[in-house]
């Protein structure tokens, strides 16, 4: 049965907005009026489109969302009730409109018999491969309450580390956009106006006064210049990197920086390493697993080692002999060590599952650490560089003022 959005208005005058399924657009407006309002509009909640690919519901749901409507689904199935009235459930209960839309037109899916998974496979940029692939496979072992409660666990703690990541760059890049702007500043409006009186005089000036004058009537001047052909340069790398050759010659060479190198690595390893743990462990067979957990990786490079070793795998060859096979080549796309001789652990003794989550665990210690680090190196250089430029800016303006007491005397 479709779903449908509506807006109505109540005999006090309040506007209501809610979803509701019903048999077409005319029973929908009956039902809304059942309940004793008057409808304003009531119109069809949309998806995707597969033949055409245009999607037509364009709002997603948040991660902090998304979490929290699967905690509470997996709550209630887990009280044994139907699947169908604990999307009902979910759908009153949950307070956003977009949020509501998505899980009601899941649950309309879901009665006119489609199973869990399939009914979320049509809202694609929802509910993404990985999500799906748990659900399928919680419906397939008949334990979906707690796989829809690890799936939780795991976008809680993926949302927190990436709170972690943004907090850490958050101080930097604003001290980085204060200090542009202070110095764009300077050079375009105080500096002129202060050595315009130097050179008014007809006064020789520094060779520092000079070049500081030039660029700052060069800024002035073509200033609007400079910012079209950084926006042009940015547009052409981008449309370069979608490029797959250049593009996985990039990661590849990202992956050999000093700093960011390892920190792309730590990041990369945590995402593959903690979704395929779920996968796992929510009974997904390993092939699959791998299969889906690579689409979690964006790095072409390290992507391309995760599709040799499945390639192996597939031959019969265990992951962790996969893996260590991929790594030992001659190149910077390689996996942590920790994380083949945890997975070469987890397969002698039968808990591979939990071997991942300790290698993700690791990994996304290591990748908080490194973050911090960074972030604590590049607060202090960012403050010497701002104080470096002020401190040119300073003396190009007093170096004339200083010959010219000098003089006097």
């Amino acid at each position: 049965m479709p779903a449908f959005k509506f807006e109505a208005v109540e005999e006090t005058g309040r506007l209501v907005q809610g979803v509701l399924e019903a048999d077409s657009e005319r029973h929908a407006r009956q039902l809304v009026r059942e309940r004793g309002l008057s409808p304003l509009m009531t119109q069809a909640v949309l998806v995707q489109d597969k033949t055409s690919g245009a999607v037509f519901f364009r709002r997603r749901l948040s991660l902090t969302d998304l979490m929290l409507c699967t905690r509470q689904l997996a709550n209630l199935i887990g009280a044994r009730l139907p699947m169908e009235q604990s999307l009902a459930a979910l759908v009153e209960q949950t307070e956003k409109a977009a949020a509501r839309e998505v899980w009601a037109s899941v649950r309309s899916r879901v009665t006119a018999g489609a199973t869990l998974a399939s009914a979320m496979a049509e809202h694609p940029r929802e509910f993404d491969q990985v999500y799906r692939a748990l659900i399928a496979a919680g419906e397939d072992s008949g334990n979906l309450p707690e796989v829809l409660m690890r799936l939780a666990d795991y976008l809680e703690t993926r949302g927190a580390l990436k709170a972690k990541v943004v907090a850490a760059f958050t101080y930097p890049a604003v001290v980085s956009i204060i200090a542009m702007l202070i110095v764009i500043g300077l050079m375009t409006y105080v500096v002129p106006q202060i050595v315009g009186v130097f050179m008014s005089t007809k006064q020789q000036l520094p060779l520092l006064t000079q070049l500081l004058v030039g660029l700052s009537g060069f800024l002035r001047s073509w200033g609007w210049l400079v910012l079209v052909f950084g926006v042009l340069l940015i547009w052409l790398v981008r449309r370069a990197l979608r490029q797959p050759f250049l593009k996985a010659r990039w990661h590849a060479r990202l992956l050999m920086l000093p700093v960011a190198g390892p920190l792309v690595r730590a990041l990369e390893t945590e995402r593959f390493a903690s979704t395929l743990a779920i996968l796992v462990s929510g009974g997904v067979p390993l092939l699959r697993a791998l299969e889906a957990a690579q689409k979690t990786i964006y790095n072409r490079a390290l992507y391309a080692r995760v599709l040799q070793a499945i390639t192996r795998v597939r031959e019969g060859a265990s992951l962790s002999r996969a893996l260590q096979a991929t790594s030992s080549e001659a190149s910077s796309a390689k996996f942590p060590t920790v994380l083949i001789h945890l997975i070469a652990s987890g397969e002698q003794t039968g808990t591979l599952s939990e071997m991942l989550r300790r290698a993700a665990d690791i990994q996304s210690r290591e990748l908080e650490r490194r973050t911090l680090m960074l972030s604590a190196l590049l607060e202090p250089a960012l403050i010497v560089a701002m104080g470096g430029l002020v401190l040119l800016i300073v003396l190009a303006v007093l170096m004339p003022i200083i010959e010219i007491n000098s003089l006097v005397k």
